[in-house]
């Protein structure tokens, strides 16, 4: 394993783990956690496969201990205005920071598969093979983490499609 290479997948893996847990020094703490485990199972990296792939791997099998072992809160108050790319006008920020709430309020798995997909720009069968589930599985989260958001966006995030009658 190249030390290039991996100091090369540092931005993406921070990007991540921030845009995933939410809080800047458990990020850093979260990214830290995963070079630490890649370097001591150095031995299991296949060199013919992908790097930036094993690396979030590691990452999502660290996140899914995390929670196990203590659900941390998320609020959109943790993610910091400098952490969002943004224009200069207010409304825009007024929007990143409900897109931020919107997106803390998606169930854990959901929001992995969405920020992957989105921020990551990773493909299906990356994806499905870093969190270790079925392809179709990923699409059906990302369904439902859309229209999860988009419900979110609209004001519905309570409101269901059942009426109670009499």
């Amino acid at each position: 394993m190249d030390s290039r290479a991996i100091l090369a997948e540092l931005p993406r893996l921070r990007r991540y783990a921030r845009a995933l847990v939410g809080d800047r020094a458990a990020a850093d703490d979260l990214v830290q956690d995963t070079l630490e485990r890649a370097w001591s199972r150095f031995a299991q990296w296949r060199p013919d496969s992908n790097l930036r792939a094993w690396l979030l791997t590691i990452m999502h099998h660290l996140r899914a201990d995390q929670l196990r072992r203590r659900p941390p809160p998320f609020t959109a108050g943790d993610v910091r205005e400098d952490d969002m790319p943004s224009r200069p006008t207010q409304t825009d920020r007024l929007e990143l920071a409900e897109l931020a709430a919107a997106i803390a309020q998606l169930p854990e798995e959901q929001r992995a598969v969405l920020l992957l997909v989105a921020l990551e720009e990773m493909p299906y069968a990356e994806i499905a093979g870093t969190l270790a589930i079925p392809i179709g599985t990923v699409m059906s989260r990302l369904s439902r983490a859309r229209d999860h958001l988009r419900r979110i966006l609209d004001g519905r995030a309570g409101n269901t499609c059942l009426r109670v009658v009499q």
